[in-house]
Formats: structure tokens, sequence, C-alpha cells
């Protein structure tokens, strides 16, 4: 099968632009990964967050990415004020099986406001309705109540642990299993 190119994505809800991210963003990009929060639920080290290249991550990482098929790196930003809020990036694409993985981080004075299943949902809705995915993923650390609450407000299904099957700071961890798929959307 020839590679293929992530689509390029840019969606909208009347509160959040979620848009591919651009070199200006690496400051607060850096921000967002930089929170301890953040760190924890994240394979990045806990205590070394100068490992974290803002720059590369909106950049050339997100370019290769892209263009590898892999996935991408969006921001999400709150319309109201044209603040950036969040990262979500999409990874681990099969075009065999048109399914991809989607993963976020939000900032902490976005927390708690529905930015996270806002925009999880809106992308994933354009993935399989718009671009013809077949099934879209969430991972989560068992723990992390909060990403948790994510997959089910925006509505993805439960569908079991996945022993062994990712890594934190702390080592590895088994992994909740979510997805939405086309007969899903109501």
């Amino acid at each position: 099968m020839a590679l293929r190119r992530f689509p390029s994505l840019l969606v909208e809800t009347p509160r959040l632009l979620v848009r591919p991210l651009c070199a200006d963003d690496d400051k607060r990009v850096g921000e967002i990964f930089a929170e301890r929060l953040v760190r924890r639920w994240l394979p990045i080290a806990q205590d070394d967050v100068t490992e974290f290249d803002g720059y590369a991550w909106c950049t050339e990482l997100a370019v290769e990415r892209r263009d590898s098929g892999a996935g991408d790196h969006y921001g999400v930003v709150r319309r109201e004020d044209e603040r950036l809020v969040g990262c979500l990036w999409t990874k681990n694409t099969d075009w065999l099986t048109r399914s991809t993985e989607i993963a976020f981080a939000v900032a902490a004075d976005a927390r708690g406001y529905g930015v996270a299943p806002e925009a999880v949902a809106v992308v994933a809705l354009s993935l399989l309705l718009e671009h013809r995915f077949q099934r879209i993923e969430l991972r989560v650390a068992p723990g992390n109540v909060a990403s948790r609450r994510v997959a089910e407000k925006a509505g993805f299904t439960y569908e079991g642990l996945l022993r062994n099957a990712g890594s934190l700071h702390s080592g590895r961890v088994d992994l909740e299993s979510w997805s939405l798929v086309p007969a899903d959307i109501r």
C-alpha cells in the first residue's frame, strides 16, 4: 500500500478551534507539557522538562508525523480569546484498518471546562465522517480519572484493559482501551 499523508484538519465548535500547530505555538506548548499533572500521565521525564522541545513538537515532529501518515499535532484554541489551551495529537495510524489513536493535554487554567472532551469529539467525528476512518482509539492509564471522563464524555466505548501496553515516567503500565467507530454516531 502506498504511503498516505495524514489528512489536514481544521475543525471547530462554537467554543473551540482545533488547528495544526505552528512555530509560534512553541512557548505555550512547552508550558502545557511542562505542567506536573501532564507529565504524570505522559511518557515525559518527570524531573527533566528541558528534554521537551516545544518548537520541534510544533514544527518538524508534526510535519514528520503528518508526512509519514502516522498522525499529526494540533492546537486547541479557545475562540473567545484566541488562547491556545491544549494540545491534541493523533498517532499509531493504521491505514489498512483506517484507525488512529488520539492523545491530548490541556493547560491547567483550562481544565474542568469541557475543553478536552469537546476537542477530542470534534476531531474524532471529523476523522470518521469526513476522512472515512473506521476506528478512533483513546488509551488511558488506570488511575487517570480525568482522561477516563474525557473518553466517556466524548462518546467513546470502554473495551478493556491492555496489560503492560504503555509506559510513563514511572515505568510500564496497563492501558484502558476506549474506541469510537462509525456505528457509535447517532
